[in-house]
């Protein structure tokens, strides 16, 4: 089993920057993939940006050139550093895992993550 816990939420302006992390626990030498996923209110969970254990990365468009997501293998944590944030950004954030290896092609989309966090809020204001 695999625990994920995120932190670092929080209310900013437009333009501003914040950090997510992503605390993973249990049998984490197993992971191939981790990610992060937003879900607004009555929305479908998305992908917003992962990493393989190769360090190989994916982003959805929408935060492509904004947001930068990166590991540290050794302490099992997982970034999200988001820059240039809008109003639109605005979202619960959840980090998800999955030990099974996954095509690039799913590597945003939720359905192939079994394990996931209880999310942190992001609101940005403009």
């Amino acid at each position: 089993q695999v625990r994920l816990t995120e932190s670092g939420g929080g209310s900013v302006q437009d333009g501003e920057s914040l950090r997510l992390s992503c605390t993973a626990s249990g049998n984490t030498d197993s992971l191939s993939i981790m990610g992060w996923f937003r879900q607004t209110l009555g929305n479908e969970r998305e992908g917003v940006a992962a990493v393989d254990s190769d360090g190989r990365t994916k982003y959805a468009n929408s935060v492509s050139g904004r947001f930068i997501i990166s590991q540290d293998s050794e302490k099992k944590i997982l970034y999200l550093q988001m820059n240039s944030l809008k109003p639109e950004d605005s979202a619960a954030y959840y980090c998800g895992a999955v030990s099974r290896k996954r095509g690039y092609s799913a590597y945003l989309l939720p359905w192939a993550f079994p394990y996931w966090g209880q999310g942190t809020n992001v609101t940005v204001s403009s």
